[in-house]
């Protein structure tokens, strides 16, 4: 008696006959090139693998973020109007605590922190509005680069809205 049966295939496992030992060894070529990217295997794609196995250098820091911008002077605006500019503003800086400072040099009739909508975190400058030109010069002179809330206040005349539809 034939114990073959048509359609029934042996059974196998699912990995095929491939035992665990007999899988080809990847390690010594991976050693030797490291992994690209996906954008570094799109460029080489597009020809433009213009390193060819030479390695560039890092532009990120050690820690893995990136690398800070060059300190930026902040232009100073002549002082044309009451309102003010103060920039490099602590950012737990209230508006109370700008009305108190400013108001040792002057009167002021308005103060305004700069804050996100979505959270209301400053975002570390603000406007300050005195009564007078002459009040918003003297402040400028007296409070510019002074130490308030642990950081130098970069205090100047604020940008008109003329003047930024010019720029």
């Amino acid at each position: 008696m034939n114990s073959y049966s048509p359609g029934r295939r042996p059974r196998r496992s699912r990995g095929g006959s491939r035992r665990w030992g007999d899988r080809p060894r990847y390690q010594e070529t991976r050693a030797q090139a490291p992994k690209k990217t996906f954008w570094q295997r799109v460029a080489a794609f597009f020809g433009n693998d213009s390193d060819k196995g030479a390695k560039k250098p890092a532009t990120a820091s050690p820690n893995g973020t990136q690398p800070s911008r060059p300190a930026r002077k902040p232009e100073s605006v002549e002082v044309s109007s009451p309102r003010l500019y103060v920039g490099n503003l602590s950012f737990d800086a209230t508006e109370s605590d700008l009305f108190e400072l400013f108001n040792g040099v002057g009167h002021v009739q308005n103060a305004e922190v700069v804050s996100y909508r979505h959270n209301q975190r400053s975002k570390g400058f603000a406007f300050v509005q005195m009564q007078t030109i002459d009040e918003a010069k003297r402040a400028v002179a007296e409070l510019h680069d002074k130490e308030f809330l642990g950081r130098k206040l970069v205090v100047s005349g604020a940008k008109s809205s003329e003047h930024h539809a010019r720029s």
